[in-house]
């Protein structure tokens, strides 16, 4: 949407209001006002589950002040909001888990703390899966700001579906227009799922670009941050203030210096080679998304890109090794959660062990303890070869099959997920029914590659479809500029849901 004098604070991309502040046509704390009051206004989402009126307007008149004296930083007095996995020193840290309900960190992440040193404002804490375990968003222990008991995260598109997960709450604040801009992380999709669903633009960078310090862990060898907006202009500028070396804190950091990922949005995509992966469109994939995609890809051809028939022979067993791999992960990660120095602890018990068990018992929701059990059992003595182990081995080979992929390719093209977003409570009790969700973007999390979500139409129900774009490592300046010419070719990323 262009900028004019009369398009509204929420109407505005990332990069238009930041100049809107720059120029003090806008006060960051007018701005600020008007994204809570929107907040306010649509809590029936269930988007936000904290926010800190007090906090936030102290942090943009500071941004104010800044600004007046001439020394403001590249997102000075930008409104923004955090997927509640991010520990933050003025609002509660839940990780949407009981376990850590009114859990209030002494620090701020590091993304968090890139973020407001370049002069971000922050708006609250946004909805998630519980420890980030999920496809739906269905998973949260965690009431939403305006209720008394945990919900689901709605999708603005289609408020009976859900929005994805479990990055849910983060995509619904962009969609519905309650935050220009949010961070999310993807473990296995949860960035581009739900951005998928809900008609947004989100990204994850390769594997160790964003420090992981503060985040709270599911998965420590998947898991990685990344900025979710309305387009990939802005999510570039996100990205390039989010990413960087943290070697002192962060063991899985990269030590390869941020860049401007803004650089090449705008060169031209003539000859780009986009690699199309024969098991990303098979039987699986529903009618709806299949033409919306292809509709997208046609588009690059009339911008000079060239197709490419690829094969990731092994994108089957991605789901297999990563629900051994990231569960047992998670078995390891979630130990620290006993009770015995922060988060719940059971109220009646006999001794230290029955402290574990019913803290546990009461703390984490059904999903994250079977991701528990699950990890457990597959590093339990005399399993950790069979299963384990050998996940391990498939892992490499699966990012062996994208190595060769991208011999004969620049980037990687394909859907997100094999559906549009499907109704609240249609999995039901079939957790296998979100895990197969997955399928297309669990390859490239176990591979640590670049990945990112774009608007490219919509399917049945009116419901938004993305085109997942892969890279090849450190190339999200690439997926970036890609990303960028398609949405100067469409307009599907400034459609927004009716009624908000």
């Amino acid at each position: 949407m262009s900028d004019n004098k009369n398009t509204a604070l929420h109407d505005l991309t990332v990069t238009a209001l930041a100049a809107r502040l720059r120029e003090r046509q806008v006060s960051a704390v007018e701005a600020a006002q008007h994204f809570l009051a929107r907040a306010r206004d649509h809590q029936s989402l269930g988007a936000y589950v904290a926010v800190n009126e007090e906090a936030t307007l102290a942090q943009a008149r500071a941004a104010d002040a800044r600004i007046a004296a001439g020394t403001a930083g590249v997102l000075e007095g930008l409104p923004l909001a955090h997927k509640d996995i991010f520990v933050t020193r003025d609002f509660p840290s839940t990780a949407g888990s009981k376990m850590l309900a009114g859990y209030q960190s002494p620090f701020d992440a590091t993304v968090v703390r890139k973020l407001a040193e370049a002069g971000a404002v922050t708006l609250g804490k946004l909805n998630c899966d519980e420890f980030a375990m999920g496809s739906a968003n269905e998973n949260s222990a965690v009431a939403p700001v305006g209720t008394d008991a945990p919900a689901p995260v709605r999708n603005p598109w289609d408020t009976s579906r859900i929005p994805g997960g479990s990055s849910g709450g983060s995509a619904v604040a962009v969609a519905a227009r309650l935050a220009p801009a949010v961070t999310g992380t993807d473990t296995g999709g949860s960035i581009r799922q739900p951005a998928s669903f809900c008609g947004i633009t989100g990204i994850k960078p390769t594997y160790g670009r964003a420090s992981r310090y503060g985040m709270i862990a599911f998965a420590s060898s998947l898991d990685q941050a990344g900025p979710m907006a309305r387009t990939a202009e802005d999510c570039a500028l996100l990205l390039s203030t989010m990413c960087g070396p943290d070697l002192d804190r962060d063991s899985t950091s990269l030590d390869v210096p941020a860049e401007d990922y803004s650089r090449s949005l705008n060169d031209p995509i003539e000859g780009l080679r986009i690699g199309i992966p024969a098991e990303f469109f098979g039987d699986g994939l529903a009618p709806d998304v299949r033409a919306a995609v292809d509709g997208a890809l046609k588009e690059y051809e009339k911008l000079g890109a060239k197709l490419v028939p690829i094969s990731l022979p092994r994108t089957e067993l991605s789901i297999p090794v990563y629900y051994i791999i990231a569960p047992a992960e998670a078995s390891s990660n979630l130990s620290r959660f006993d009770g015995v120095k922060f988060g719940h602890r059971a109220k009646d018990y006999t001794d230290l062990v029955d402290m574990y068990k019913k803290t546990r018992a009461e703390g984490f929701g059904d999903e994250v303890k079977r991701r528990i059990m699950i990890g457990t059992y597959v590093l339990s003595h005399g399993y950790y070869d069979a299963y384990y182990l050998k996940a391990q081995k498939i892992r490499r080979m699966i990012a062996d099959d994208f190595q060769q992929a991208f011999a004969q390719c620049d980037v990687i093209a394909g859907p997100v997920a094999p559906t549009v977003a499907w109704k609240l409570g249609e999995h039901g009790a079939d957790p296998l029914a979100d895990y197969l969700a997955d399928i297309f973007t669990l390859p490239g999390s176990l591979a640590g590659l670049p990945g990112m979500s774009v608007p490219a139409g919509f399917g049945e129900g009116g419901m938004p479809v993305g085109l997942q774009l892969i890279g090849n490592y450190f190339q999200e300046a690439r997926l970036l500029n890609a990303a960028h010419r398609l949405q100067q070719a469409t307009d599907f990323h400034l459609r927004q849901p009716g009624g908000l």
